[in-house]
């Protein structure tokens, strides 16, 4: 690839605005954004007649997550050697909120 100039490097604090994720069963990966990890539910597709999205947020933003099955419903992961996300870092800042969040993840993930 042809870079055209020198980049200039991105801070160490950056964040990123949003994240688009295709997910097998909308309803539940809604329950883990919104149950576990606490973000708010601000639109539902099939209530708005989008079938199969979901955008959840925190702190008034419209969506941080955007959720959808358009291709990808009852799918399973990928296998190895396969492209797929294998990782998504959402930064709690209060120990006690992370430790809360861990707790949840436990009982939610539990058979």
């Amino acid at each position: 690839m042809r870079q055209v100039e020198q980049p200039i490097p991105a801070p160490v604090a950056v964040g990123i605005g949003h994240v688009h994720l295709r997910v097998a069963d909308l309803d539940r990966a809604v329950a883990f954004y919104r149950d576990v990890l606490g973000l708010t539910l601000n639109a539902y597709g099939p209530e708005l007649g989008v079938p199969g999205a979901a955008f959840l947020a925190a702190g008034g933003y419209d969506h941080h997550v955007g959720l959808n099955t358009w291709e990808s419903e009852g799918g399973t992961p990928p296998p190895p050697g396969h492209t797929g996300l294998y990782h998504l870092a959402i930064a709690r800042r209060k120990l006690r909120r992370r430790a809360v969040t861990r707790a949840k993840y436990r009982r939610w993930s539990s058979p």
